[in-house]
């Protein structure tokens, strides 16, 4: 079981590298008004989402912090600062402590989206079922039980909130896709979860610029791979 869950946190982490292109690097984020905020916070969501650099990962969270202090009421820099960490663990080579502590962090960030007005809850749901996700990969073995049931736990209340958020399905089509057949997981039970993902990336439109907007070049990418796979 170890092996298809440390491959599990390798698959999570590459959602950062393919969720968007990049853009021009951004000036570091300082209070600016409105109009410049929204600028540079789009830049910096598109550098985040392009990376998988550890070291740029942090200077994104530290980037989305400095965001987060200039308009505290906005919950997207405190959602950001939360994904940066949560990737960052996922491709750094440090220790199962040292990572579990940057997850700490991100799940605190997470906490303070939560608080404010206008945060999209399924979105944030998301998130921290993916954060489940990265404490089950430092330890599969002795987390498997507990955090499998989290992450399912999160995922099933993100699609009660909202059954057309597309994250919601790629997180749990992973899910299922490392859990060993034994244990209900497996390649041909997710891949209707994919499938039913791929629909709602389809048609799925961002609330705003700023909007949580990752993950269809992931499903994509799963998906060409079931095709080669039937291809052999």
């Amino acid at each position: 079981m170890k092996k298809p869950l440390l491959t599990l946190a390798l698959v999570a982490a590459s959602l950062a590298s393919f969720a968007q292109k990049p853009v021009p690097a951004a000036p570091a984020l300082a209070a600016a008004p409105a109009d410049a905020y929204t600028t540079l916070m789009t830049a910096a969501v598109a550098e985040l989402m392009s990376t998988g650099d550890p070291a740029a990962l942090k200077a994104s969270a530290a980037k989305m912090e400095r965001a987060a202090a200039v308009k505290p009421q906005d919950w997207l820099p405190r959602y950001y600062q939360a994904y940066a960490l949560l990737i960052h663990t996922f491709q750094s080579k440090e220790d199962g402590d040292a990572k579990d502590q940057t997850l700490d962090q991100a799940e605190a960030a997470l906490a303070q989206a939560r608080k404010l007005a206008g945060a999209d809850e399924s979105e944030l749901l998301v998130l921290q079922a993916y954060i489940h996700q990265a404490r089950l990969s430092i330890s599969p073995m002795l987390r498997s039980m507990k955090y499998s049931g989290l992450v399912n736990e999160a995922v099933e209340k993100a699609i009660q909130l909202n059954p057309a958020n597309p994250r919601a399905y790629l997180v749990q089509g992973n899910n299922l896709y490392y859990t060993p057949a034994m244990f209900g997981g497996g390649a041909e039970v997710a891949k209707p979860v994919f499938l039913k993902a791929k629909a709602h990336y389809a048609t799925f439109k961002p609330a705003s610029r700023l909007a949580p907007n990752w993950g269809e070049r992931q499903v994509n990418g799963r998906l060409k791979a079931y095709e080669t796979a039937a291809v052999k």
